[in-house]
C-alpha cells in the first residue's frame, strides 16, 4: 500500500511540474502528441472548428462556449472553466469529467502525456478570426 501511496504522489508531482513550469521540451512533446488531436481539433492562426471545437485559448475558457460550435447539451450545461486540471483529466476521461459529452477518444495516454498536451495548449492563444471574403 505504502508503494502505491509513493507512486501516485509521484505521479502527481510529475504532472504538476508539467503544469505549473513546462519547459520547452514538454511544450514540444505535447505538440507532437497533439497529432492524436487534428482529426477533430485545430489550433493556431486561422484555427476552425471541425468536428470538435478549435482550441485555441482553451485554457481559462468556459467548458462549451466557443462560438458556432454545436456542443453537447452535457458540455453547453457545464458549469466549469477549462483548467489545466481539468483539461487533463478530460483528455485521460471526457466521459467521467462531462458525463454524456460528445468526445469520443479512447486515451491511451498516461496523465503526464495529457499534462504534455495541456501544456502545448497553454502555448496557443486566441482565436484568429478567419479572413473577410
Amino acid at each position: 500500500m505504502r508503494a502505491l501511496i509513493v507512486g501516485v504522489a509521484l505521479l502527481f508531482c510529475q504532472v504538476a511540474e508539467v503544469l505549473a513550469a513546462p519547459t520547452q521540451a514538454q511544450v514540444d512533446a505535447g505538440r507532437r502528441l497533439f497529432a492524436r488531436c487534428t482529426n477533430c481539433h485545430e489550433v493556431g492562426p486561422g484555427a476552425r472548428n471541425g468536428f470538435g471545437p478549435q482550441l485555441n485559448a482553451v485554457v481559462g475558457r468556459k467548458a462549451g462556449s466557443e462560438p458556432a460550435y454545436a456542443y453537447s447539451p452535457a458540455l453547453k450545461n457545464a458549469r466549469f472553466v477549462w483548467n489545466e486540471q481539468n483539461l487533463v483529466a478530460f483528455i485521460r476521461d471526457s466521459e467521467k469529467v462531462v458525463p454524456g459529452n460528445k468526445m469520443r477518444f479512447l486515451s491511451f495516454m498516461s496523465e503526464k502525456q495529457a499534462a504534455e498536451i495541456v501544456a502545448y495548449l497553454r502555448t496557443q492563444g486566441a482565436p484568429t478570426p478567419p479572413p473577410k471574403k
